[in-house]
């Protein structure tokens, strides 16, 4: 039936053209996003999960800085405690050279107390942000204090998240586990009476200095403070020189194993660090594969809607000629 009050082919053609626009629109934010799930309205289930990695994205960007940020204290301290070491090997050379008959020993503890401050200078400039994990620390002169550094975010099955620690403990005063050069007191200033260069050494060896040595009592011998120097230099026997040595020498090897602790560390966050930056990029990886649009399959929708469209429009046209034609009846 042919009818000028309704055109059931122009309504099916506008339908048509309708939906092909919707479609379009669609494609077209798609091609302008990049995303296939935009809104919570694309894919709820999809959309809820992306948004929730995002997030957990973000907070591993922030593990990464704060590993960024303990990896830095880590690596002064090492500098800090290598230095040391270095300083400390020479004072071990100058007393090896005061075992030479005739050499002056006063001349060679000037030297030594020189290097003596510059341990102490070490100590004390061997501080990132404001930590120093080889000298100070509140109260590490007698107990030890716990410092850490962030390690990593994780959520588990439950949804519950949290936050990981690396935890390296600072310790100025237990025998054979001391790992800082010198501890502090109850307001974090230096003590240079405890750790590994200010402890006696009968605490920690089995150094026992002759009384006539000035400074290096059998109750007070230390790396720091130990002096080879006395008014009466013939009364320096090579007995006390060797003791000397050896409290050195036990220096060196409670100072190498405080290197090696601290580079135990350093290698332990370079490797979250790596995992983390490798996480990170598998979790984005993971929401493209939710979220993300296939530019190619969107770009040739596209031309398919584009094609479709000219034909509706086409369509529509010829439905609304139709009721032209009735006119040619009445002529």
């Amino acid at each position: 039936m042919a009818s000028i009050l309704t055109n059931t082919s122009a309504m099916a053609a506008l339908s048509t053209l309708r939906s092909i626009s919707s479609s379009m629109e669609d494609t077209q934010n798609r091609i302008s996003t990049g995303l296939r799930v935009g809104t919570a309205s694309d894919n709820a289930a999809y959309w809820s999960i992306a948004t929730t990695m995002r997030s957990d994205n973000a907070a591993l960007s922030s593990v990464t800085d704060a590993l960024g940020m303990g990896a830095a204290k880590v690596d002064t301290a090492y500098a800090g405690m290598q230095s040391a070491i270095d300083v400390v090997t020479e004072i071990k050379s100058k007393i090896v050279a005061a075992s030479e008959e005739g050499v002056d020993k006063a001349k060679i503890q000037e030297e030594i107390g020189q290097l003596q401050e510059q341990l102490l200078s070490i100590a004390e400039s061997a501080s990132f942000n404001g930590q120093n994990w080889i000298a100070g620390g509140v109260d590490t002169a007698t107990a030890t204090l716990d410092a850490t550094v962030v390690s990593g975010f994780v959520r588990d099955s439950n949804s519950g998240v949290s936050v990981k620690t690396t935890t390296y403990t600072l310790d100025g005063s237990t025998a054979g586990s001391m790992n800082v050069l010198f501890g502090g007191d109850a307001t974090g200033t230096i003590s240079a009476t405890t750790g590994i260069l200010g402890t006696i050494a009968s605490s920690w060896t089995t150094v026992d200095f002759d009384t006539s040595v000035a400074g290096t009592t059998a109750a007070g011998a230390t790396v720091g403070a130990m002096s080879i120097n006395t008014l009466d230099i013939t009364s320096l026997t090579a007995t006390e020189l060797g003791e000397a040595l050896t409290l050195v020498e036990a220096g060196l090897d409670a100072m190498t194993s405080a290197a090696s602790e601290l580079g135990s560390i350093s290698t332990r966050i370079d490797l979250q660090s790596d995992f983390v930056s490798e996480l990170s990029d598998s979790i984005e990886s993971g929401i493209g594969r939710l979220v993300d649009a296939d530019m190619n399959e969107e770009s040739t929708r596209l031309k398919a809607l584009q094609t479709q469209q000219q034909l509706a429009i086409q369509a529509l046209s010829i439905a609304n000629s139709d009721s032209q034609n009735i006119l040619s009846l009445f002529r």
